[in-house]
């Protein structure tokens, strides 16, 4: 009922159009039992009656009636489909907004293909129920009380006697329903699950080829793809013990018609006309029965796919903006992390980290992986709240910020870098779309990107693959920058964004940086030494803590991690060491 009373949210705005439909479908309904009437009228006054100039017209009249029937039904037929496509936009534009609000716990814990399941198959399934299901429903409802009332017009004894079928029919009716609907809750479940297997496939078909792993990933598609047709077989088994039971009760209708009306017409208190007109009438009776179980079906599809999908529209993001939220800030380039700690469930990756970032500063990040740099970035741009402490923004807790305000003051160029299958241009211009080709073309100069592109067959025009698919690491983190450069930021957010262009390039770049972020505050992440020796303040980090703070040459001096590692990368280093000497090391 839970399922029936939420698509009523979506069909109720429509409730005028489906009323309508559901009005011509009772007026079918109605001229269903007039061919049997008139049927019956050519047996006992035509036939046995010898009025034959009541035949032609009797049968003008049936042939009438099947053809205004078959218009009538064509046409609520398609007012039905055209309301299940207005229902099911809606449903989906709904879905897809709220994937859109749903932040990165959700995502971490839910996988592609379950998401794409119910963007797809359960979408198909509540979509076939709003165009057919309920006007089947209906329309063999009506038929059935329609042909009932009429048969016991005619003959109440005959229609008695039929009737002492339909309670066995309707118990067999509600055990198939009971029994068939787990199954359809694990065939969903299933399919999900196969769904992420060829997402993950497809994603990471390079890697699969890579290491020649085609046919291990064959073989676990087989597995799951095994376990959807095992999930399938169990719902056909179900389906095996019920149906022929309805298929039996449902011809004995028959059976009990012929013999009970037989006996009545040679006892004379059934005409032979009546008998014609309760034979013609018997699918009235048979068809909803037999269609019982198909409507079962359906409906408990139905059922199975809209807890799914409402149950993806009633999920709340944990990352909300507040009632009263900040728009904007004076100073929204000030950051400051004071004693926070961060968790991914039970794992702490953050432990008591403070500092405090000012416009014109760089801000360095640099640690062993899984240090929890990144998180450190995740927590600034309020992809997770943190756990303890707090992150202030602007001199304003981060909490309290608009969501949206605070991210059109940042600009991240992510670890993981992603490209849409879009123009070069049209992917540069992201986050600013009406940005002129001047202005992409200048943010692609800074980043060291616009040589490589003009050299490409379409320029700027290029339609890069999915994910950014035939283009180097290096393009791609070009782009990426170009991306962020373009927005003009307050906070800039560059996470490992030099790690795979060649070390030239990268003093280019970093030059060109150095200018950009005049007034702005930078946050840099990264493994090399030289990407990060003129920030303002490095911070080592390790296992989740600060574990060394402050310049370039006062953690030379200091002679810990960062001086090891400084040392492992450009051989014997000591704090004597200037910047140029540095990055002559590595260079040579």
């Amino acid at each position: 009922m839970q399922s029936l009373r939420w698509i009523w949210g979506y069909i109720k705005r429509f409730r005028g159009k489906y009323a309508i439909g559901l009005l011509l479908a009772l007026f079918v309904s109605g001229l269903n039992l007039l061919n049997p009437y008139f049927a019956g009228q050519i047996v006992d006054e035509v036939i046995f009656g010898q009025r034959e100039s009541l035949l032609w017209p009797l049968l003008g009249l049936m042939i009438g009636v099947m053809f205004f029937k078959s218009v009538i039904r064509y046409g609520y037929q398609l007012m039905f489909e055209s309301l299940s496509q207005s229902v099911i936009f809606k449903i989906r534009e709904q879905l897809y907004n709220r994937l859109h609000q749903l932040d990165f716990r959700f995502y971490d814990k839910t996988k592609t293909g379950d998401i794409m399941a119910r963007m797809t198959g359960d979408m198909e399934a509540v979509r076939h129920f709003t165009a057919w299901s309920i006007y089947i429903i209906f329309e063999n409802s009506t038929i059935l009380l329609f042909a009932i009332a009429f048969m016991f017009y005619i003959h109440p004894p005959l229609t008695i006697t039929l009737l002492t079928v339909t309670p066995i029919i309707g118990f067999v009716a509600y055990k198939l329903s009971y029994d068939v609907k787990p199954t359809f809750s694990a065939i969903r479940g299933q399919f999900a699950r196969l769904n992420s297997v060829v997402q993950e496939n497809i994603s990471g078909n390079r890697v699969v080829k890579a290491f020649s792993k085609e046919k291990y990933e064959i073989d676990k598609f087989s597995v799951e793809n095994e376990a959807f047709k095992e999930k399938n077989l169990q719902s056909a088994k179900v389906w095996e013990k019920y149906l022929p039971i309805l298929d039996s009760l449902a011809g004995l209708l028959m059976v009990l018609m012929i013999l009970v009306g037989g006996i009545m017409v040679i006892g004379g208190s059934l005409s032979f006309g009546e008998l014609v007109i309760f034979n013609s009438l018997i699918w009235a009776l048979n068809n909803p029965m037999r269609m019982a179980g198909w409507l079962i079906n359906d409906v408990q599809r139905f059922i199975a796919s809209a807890e799914k999908i409402e149950d993806l529209l009633n999920t709340e993001p944990t990352i909300i903006s507040p009632v009263q939220s900040q728009k904007g800030s004076d100073s929204p380039g000030v950051v400051e992390f004071s004693h926070v700690s961060f968790s991914y469930g039970e794992e702490q990756v953050l432990k008591d980290i403070s500092f405090r970032a000012k416009p014109g500063q760089t801000i360095a990040l640099i640690g062993p992986t899984g240090a929890g740099k990144t998180t450190v970035i995740n927590l600034l741009c309020r992809y997770y709240d943190a756990d303890s402490g707090e992150v202030r923004v602007g001199k304003q807790n981060i909490k309290k910020w608009d969501i949206r305000s605070l991210r059109e003051n940042t600009a991240v160029v992510m670890q993981d870098i992603f490209l849409f299958s879009d123009t070069i241009a049209g992917n540069i211009a992201y986050g600013v779309p009406d940005a002129s080709l001047e202005s992409i073309q200048a943010a692609a100069k800074m980043a060291e990107a616009h040589d490589f592109i003009t050299q490409l067959p379409e320029g700027y025009d290029t339609i890069v693959g999915e994910r950014g698919v035939g283009l180097s690491g290096g393009q791609k983190q070009r782009i990426a920058l170009a991306q962020a450069l373009l927005k003009n930021p307050s906070i800039l957010i560059l996470d490992d964004t030099t790690s795979s262009v060649d070390m030239e390039t990268e003093l280019r770049i970093q030059k060109t940086l150095k200018t950009f972020s005049q007034g702005k505050t930078c946050f840099m992440i990264a493994h090399r030494i030289s990407s990060v020796k003129e920030a303002d303040l490095i911070l080592v980090m390790k296992k989740g803590r600060v574990i060394e703070r402050g310049t370039h040459e006062r953690l030379l001096a200091n002679k810990g991690y960062y001086y090891t590692l400084c040392k492992n990368q450009y051989g014997n280093v000591d704090e004597k060491h200037n910047s140029k000497e540095v990055i002559g090391y590595g260079t040579q």
